[in-house]
């Protein structure tokens, strides 16, 4: 189910159907960050994830935030979406959002001061697709698509995002949002 066929590209959100059954993407709102014939790449920008590190204390220690799961795919890499954009290297990807850059520079911007999610946000991990995938997920229902914006990708709350977002669509879409998470206990 797809809202009135929107394009496919950088800056769309994916909102998994309340019918979604894969627990990868469970519930998840999906940030697009590359679409092309060779495949996709996005990021989950809802689904927080506890690591065991020190790595946020004594290289990011102005950082007031944790980490996310990007998604499935290769969750030994990380990834981030800033609003930083004097950072080296980094990607202009939406109004007021930007993408990955000279990680030491970002690291310098926290051990400098406090820098809180609403400006950086840290994934592990991402999702992705191979050729023609995607698309055929969203043929087939999978995945209902809307533009994307930086107050998605720096939502105070990541774990309210699905049902606020499904609410703003409006319609049948709001009322996905309150669909049980098992229907059988409704």
């Amino acid at each position: 189910m797809s809202k009135s066929t929107p394009d496919i590209e950088p800056g769309a959100l994916l909102i998994a159907p309340p019918m979604m059954k894969d627990p990868n993407f469970f519930r998840s709102v999906v940030l697009l960050c590359e679409h092309g014939p060779e495949g996709s790449f996005g990021l989950i920008l809802n689904r927080r994830v506890d690591v065991e590190t020190d790595f946020l204390q004594t290289e990011l220690s102005g950082y007031d935030g944790g980490f996310l799961l990007g998604g499935p795919v290769q969750t030994d890499t990380l990834h981030f979406l800033h609003h930083f954009e004097d950072v080296p290297e980094s990607i202009p990807f939406m109004k007021d959002v930007f993408w990955g850059g000279d990680f030491e520079f970002v690291k310098s911007i926290c051990k400098a001061r406090p820098v809180a999610e609403d400006e950086l946000k840290l994934y592990i991990g991402y999702a992705g697709w191979g050729e023609g995938q995607l698309q055929g997920e969203i043929d087939a229902g999978g995945w209902i698509v809307t533009p994307g914006d930086a107050s998605a990708v720096f939502a105070q709350e990541p774990d309210q995002l699905w049902r606020k977002r499904l609410r703003k669509l409006g319609g049948e879409y709001a009322v996905m949002a309150n669909y049980p998470v098992d229907p059988r206990m409704n």
